[in-house]
């Protein structure tokens, strides 16, 4: 059995770091304390801060010693999430903190593998988390109070938090089964679609499907580059939508870059390209007055995509997926894209669509491993499924 790592600001958190670690060893778990605060701690723990600050690529001198706050704390931020990646004793890692600490603490815990507990108490919990959080399974527990000495109600939080990862820390989750793991992207129009590829695989692989947020296709490619997953079904692309043209779910530059790493077999298509995600309709940027909008529901209004920007869309796409080496098949839908392209739709666009498939034909260089593939079928077709599922089979 390994260590609950209790992590915080000795300087200013001590007293709150003593008390959690106390909660979790009388829960009967093993803990070491960490210190990854920048000046004279209150109290002494297990891993004092020169400790971590060690770790930085630039030494210690890189971290502690520094005036200026904000310089000291992105220096300790990148120090503990070294220290985080050599752990080997971990069940569990619990951080308390304000902004600083918050910010020094989550970065070290999205450096540890999924499954293992992290647990983030802050005040910052009930704002933005997404900074901090990132694509990792931190959970973040509001502090409520300040953290700045123990009273009442920070009592009770705390107590609460180290229960908490006591428990989660207590014995491995359970493995379903040892299948090798399928990711697939999917979203509510391509729903049909990635449901029957999911059914049609689920005998010989561990299906895991990703909601095609943004943090969704970034998790995704995150478990590929550490080697956790033994091939990609990467239907759903418009996270690229929202990055090239300024929605709220957006990839990022990276995007397609785990394929290119690793060279899993991949099979990708252009499933929801046909849309840009903005929240409710008055959040739609004044420069798109006069395009074709669709509620979702109310707090979400989807922008049908233009031909010129679907070109730009295609060829963005095909140019990332030229630097993939691996086994890849792109298979394209002439008869729409999402649930909302189909005849008779809201976003039903057939020149559009035309643009999308121009730019992906013109611009993808084939190979021997490479190749792209029209289909007469709908995006959520049954046979559009099965020929996806036929595509991987080839080429997994």
């Amino acid at each position: 059995m390994g260590r609950i790592y209790v992590v915080g600001t000795a300087d200013t958190k001590g007293e709150e770091m003593a008390f959690l670690a106390g909660v979790i060893r009388a829960a009967g778990r093993s803990v070491a304390t960490v210190d990854v605060g920048t000046r004279k701690p209150a109290i002494a723990a297990d891993v004092p801060a020169d400790i971590v600050a060690g770790h930085h690529a630039e030494g210690a001198a890189a971290v502690l010693g520094i005036d200026d706050r904000g310089t000291a704390v992105a220096g300790m931020s990148a120090a503990f999430a070294a220290f985080a990646e050599t752990l080997r004793d971990v069940d569990g890692m619990i951080g308390l903190g304000g902004g600083g600490g918050t910010a020094i603490i989550t970065a070290g815990m999205r450096r540890l593998p999924y499954g293992i507990p992290k647990v983030m108490v802050s005040t910052l919990a009930s704002g933005d988390t997404a900074p901090y959080v990132g694509v990792s399974d931190i959970i973040m527990v509001p502090a409520v109070t300040d953290i700045a000495g123990l009273n009442g109600l920070s009592r009770v939080i705390l107590h609460n938090a180290g229960q908490a990862i006591a428990g989660m820390s207590g014995s491995p989750a359970p493995i379903a089964d040892d299948k090798p793991s399928l990711g697939l992207t999917m979203f509510g129009v391509t729903t049909a679609c990635v449901t029957a590829i999911a059914d049609k695989l689920r005998g010989d692989y561990d299906c895991m499907v990703f909601h095609a947020t943004g943090t969704g296709g970034r998790t995704m490619e995150k478990l590929a580059d550490s080697a956790m997953l033994a091939g990609v079904i990467d239907i759903t692309t418009t996270e690229v939508c929202d990055f090239l043209l300024g929605g709220v779910l957006p990839a990022t530059e990276d995007r397609f870059g785990a394929i290119a790493r690793t060279g899993i077999p991949y099979v990708g298509s252009v499933g929801a390209l046909d849309m840009v995600n903005f929240w409710a309709p008055d959040t739609v940027p004044a420069h798109y007055a006069g395009r074709t909008l669709y509620e979702h529901n109310p707090n979400v209004t989807l922008m049908r995509t233009s031909a010129e920007e679907c070109a730009r869309i295609g060829t963005w796409i095909a140019e990332r997926l030229n630097l993939c080496g691996g086994p890849m098949r792109i298979l394209i839908p002439e008869k729409g894209v999402s649930a909302l392209d189909i005849e008779g739709g809201a976003f039903f666009d057939l020149d559009a669509d035309a643009a999308l498939f121009q730019a992906l034909e013109t611009t993808i260089q084939p190979t021997d491993k490479r190749r792209i593939i029209r289909l007469p079928l709908h995006i959520n077709d049954s046979e559009f499924a099965e020929a996806a599922v036929a595509a991987f089979k080839e080429i997994a």
